[in-house]
């Protein structure tokens, strides 16, 4: 088991770091393709984009943590379907396969909508899938050299550019529909995002895929709508444990106060404030926030998180991956939506004081278990079947590799009955290769307000675009919180800018 885990040590100044950046293109969702494998496509755990270690320290009590999943910070939404669509064909094997091409739909967690392109031409959707903003390191994204020409895509076609007739004038496609562009665009982005062989059914969206093909450019990684650099941070009981910094494209975010995420002491919370670096207590902030927690001396030793939320566009080109094995998503438009972050902190009069968090890490094919130890002794942790140390002051990282697209569960296990489970799904690549002949390529239909199916294509649909695996799924699948409320989808209008050689 050693030789499976590799460790690197940091400074302490480097604790709570997160695992090598991936790339968000290993999933597609807005040309759900799905072929009947049954139990195969049982994805049977939570993804945790970036886990925040909480509950007890070893030196807090005897209790075992219960592990609180949470992502690196941004929007979370809830798959509805393919809304606006046309056909394509893909070429593979031999064979020609019909499919549906064009934008899913997204209703964010907290009020917001989302439009989305897949990114996994290959890889089935699930019906109602929950899906969370993310890096694109953390996706197939992160190792394709072609990320950014998708992303100019996105910033040129549809539904960016909602002007069809100046769309089409530049693109010389001829008229194109809502449906017609949607299909044009993706059948683009599927090219670059698998290296598929598909071409549009329809002439002038196959045209418009040329076009987009030909021009792309490419375009760096938009920054997050909202993310913590730091997921979980430790220190003595009477310091101002940080710094937590805020990285948003909002003009302000909310703050929450501590919220005590203790097991063994309840009330370990009682008295400790967010603040400023100057120790000023602070409810709100804006991108580049310093924020601490300040934890008064005598306080019991315990664990406490805080949580930053605001309402703000995400950028387009953000990728999103699912909870639970599910196509990824890239984002083409954005109302305004809710997004929030959370951060953890661990304090102690004395001994070791370890902050835990995880992260996937793509270019290792595992995921990146991150220990710092802000005490004055030594902590001592079993991982994966080996034993490791980490001496005051330090931070070590251990990558515990995991099978791709397989759910995996392991647990960080320290003294006096600490307890930290890391459960998921790495999803790291596309597919790449094509179903057997047999299999049918279905898609996920959208539904109306009253319940019924969207018009669309009709030719070899599945019912739901779910698996039989989905109850289970669902079963099991992290509660996300819905606070109600729907935004007005508002997509920026504007020509497209012809390329510049």
């Amino acid at each position: 088991m050693v030789s499976a885990i590799s460790e690197s040590r940091a400074s302490s100044a480097s604790s709570g770091a997160p695992g090598p950046a991936v790339s968000s293109a290993s999933a597609a969702p807005f040309a759900r393709s799905v072929w009947r494998r049954g139990a195969a496509r049982l994805a049977a755990a939570v993804l945790l984009p970036g886990l925040l270690a909480v509950g007890t320290l070893a030196g807090a009590g005897t209790a075992a943590a219960d592990d609180v999943p949470q992502h690196l910070g941004g929007a979370s939404a809830t798959l509805d379907g393919l809304k606006t669509f046309g056909g394509a064909v893909l070429h593979t094997a031999g064979e020609d396969q019909e499919l549906p091409a064009g934008l899913f739909e997204m209703t964010v967690e907290g009020g917001g909508t989302l439009k989305t392109y897949c990114i996994d031409i290959h890889n089935p959707t699930q019906a109602q899938a929950k899906y969370q903003e993310t890096p694109w390191a953390q996706t197939s994204l992160g190792a394709n050299d072609d990320a950014g020409r998708i992303r100019w895509i996105l910033e040129h076609s549809y539904p960016q550019v909602d002007d069809l007739a100046h769309l089409a004038a530049v693109a010389k496609t001829g008229p194109l529909t809502d449906q017609t562009a949607a299909a044009g665009t993706q059948v683009a982005i599927w090219r670059f995002s698998d290296g598929a062989d598909v071409d549009a059914s329809d002439p002038a969206a196959e045209k418009l895929a040329d076009w987009l093909e030909k021009n792309a450019r490419d375009t760096p990684e938009p920054a997050a709508s909202l993310t913590l650099d730091s997921a979980a941070v430790s220190g003595r009981a009477g310091e101002r444990l940080g710094p937590v910094t805020v990285r948003t494209n909002a003009d302000r975010v909310t703050v929450t106060p501590p919220v005590d995420v203790g097991v063994a002491d309840v009330a370990s919370a009682a008295g400790v404030k967010i603040t400023d670096k100057a120790g000023k207590e602070v409810t709100t902030a804006t991108n580049g926030s310093q924020l601490f927690f300040d934890v008064p001396a005598g306080a019991d030793d315990g664990t406490a998180s805080l949580a930053v939320q605001a309402t703000t566009s995400v950028p387009v080109g953000r990728a999103f991956a699912g909870v639970t094995r599910s196509q990824t998503q890239i984002l083409a438009g954005s109302s305004d939506s809710t997004v929030s972050a959370t951060a953890t902190a661990t304090w102690a009069a004395s001994g070791a004081i370890p902050a835990i968090s995880a992260a996937k890490n793509c270019a290792r094919s595992g995921v990146d278990v991150t220990v710092a130890n802000e005490g004055d002794a030594e902590f001592t942790f079993e991982l994966a079947g080996d034993e490791h140390a980490v001496a005051p002051g330090e931070s070590r990282t251990v990558t515990v590799p995991v099978v791709e697209d397989q759910p995996y569960e392991f647990a960080v296990n320290g003294p006096d009955g600490l307890t930290k489970t890391f459960k998921g799904v790495l999803d790291c690549r596309t597919t790449g290769t094509a179903p057997p002949p047999d299999e049918q390529i279905t898609t996920q239909l959208g539904t109306d307000s009253e319940g019924a199916a969207t018009a669309g294509l009709t030719d070899n649909l599945a019912e739901t675009g779910s698996s039989s695996a989905t109850p289970l799924i669902a079963g099991i699948a992290i509660a996300l919180v819905a606070l109600g409320g729907a935004a007005i989808f508002l997509l920026r209008k504007r020509k497209p800018t012809p390329p510049t050689d």
